[in-house]
């Protein structure tokens, strides 16, 4: 299958690594440069921050630093870096979804640490399709009809999240997961939303919920490391699968894939949000503590 790859323009962009020099420029290259050299051809993710009050999104020398500040439940705190926006505060301008940037095949590689191993709320990095609109919950566009969620990303949830529509996958702690839904036509999903009281009859939502998973796909896998050390992590996006690596060693490879086009998103925040197998709901903000992520090294292939 053929794909097409697309990004953005006229924006801010990332520091990228330069290309490293050929093993022998007349023969052949290193892998490593090969890499180098595809990424200078790629299109450079152009990002934009979006913050809550006292939330910060910061340049480091070799990346970016997400802050996001103490606080009580109730009052929603963010600090994301995204390339679908033009954003200088919580409310900014976004783009329509089809114009998102970016179309298997590529390849996103970062460094990142966390400040704690258990912060409440969620954080991450990588590829969706913003799906939630009109306000909807608290991470989503405004002014925006909802879509059914694709995405590929790394995403960490902190108890009480539960965001898996099937039990035989993991909810909670850093997951390398991805969502895949085809295209339905938004104005036959804005009227779902007048189902909405419906979840509160536990019978009802356990029903709906497993409707819910066979209309969208997923798959996850834990990952198990210590995220508040330097890891280098590695999503591939391809036609039809996605593979998700730490450290180089394969933690998923899945044939569940997402459709594009999808924005790059990057992100901290103290929400929260779960719909469990007995069909019970919750969504909110959590109390935290100061709370931040670092990125480094970040590339696109």
């Amino acid at each position: 299958m053929q794909c097409n790859t697309d990004g953005n323009t006229d924006a801010i962009t990332h520091p990228f690594l330069a290309a490293e020099p050929a093993e022998n420029t007349e023969t052949k290259h290193s892998p490593r440069t090969l890499q180098s050299l595809w990424s200078l051809m790629m299109p450079a993710p152009e990002l934009y921050p979006r913050t809550t009050p006292a939330a910060s999104v910061a340049p480091t020398s070799g990346g970016w630093h997400l802050a996001i500040p103490d606080g009580l439940r109730g009052r929603y705190r963010l600090a994301q870096l995204d390339d679908y926006g033009r954003a200088v505060t919580y409310h900014y301008m976004h783009l329509p979804r089809r114009a998102f940037g970016w179309q298997p095949p590529v390849t996103l590689c970062l460094r990142a640490r966390a400040s704690d191993a258990s912060l409440p709320g969620t954080w991450g990095f990588g590829l969706w399709n913003d799906p939630f609109g009109l306000s909807i919950g608290f991470g989503g566009t405004t002014g925006r009809l909802p879509a059914l969620p694709n995405a590929a990303w790394f995403f960490y949830a902190s108890p009480p999240n539960y965001l898996s529509l099937r039990d035989d996958l993991p909810a909670q702690g850093l997951l390398a997961a991805t969502f895949s839904s085809r295209r339905w036509p938004k104005l036959l999903l804005a009227p779902g939303l007048l189902a909405l009281p419906l979840l509160a009859l536990r019978p009802v939502s356990r029903l709906l919920r497993r409707l819910a998973s066979q209309i969208v796909c997923q798959d996850a896998a834990a990952v198990r490391v210590d995220v508040t050390q330097w890891h280098e992590y590695t999503l591939s996006w391809l036609c039809e699968a996605a593979r998700f690596e730490v450290d180089g060693k394969v933690i998923l490879t899945t044939p569940l894939a997402p459709h594009g086009p999808l924005g790059l998103v990057i992100w901290i925040d103290n929400q929260y949000a779960a719909w469990r197998p007995d069909g019970s709901l919750g969504y909110g903000t959590l109390e935290n503590p100061a709370a931040w992520l670092e990125i480094s090294d970040l590339d696109m292939l």
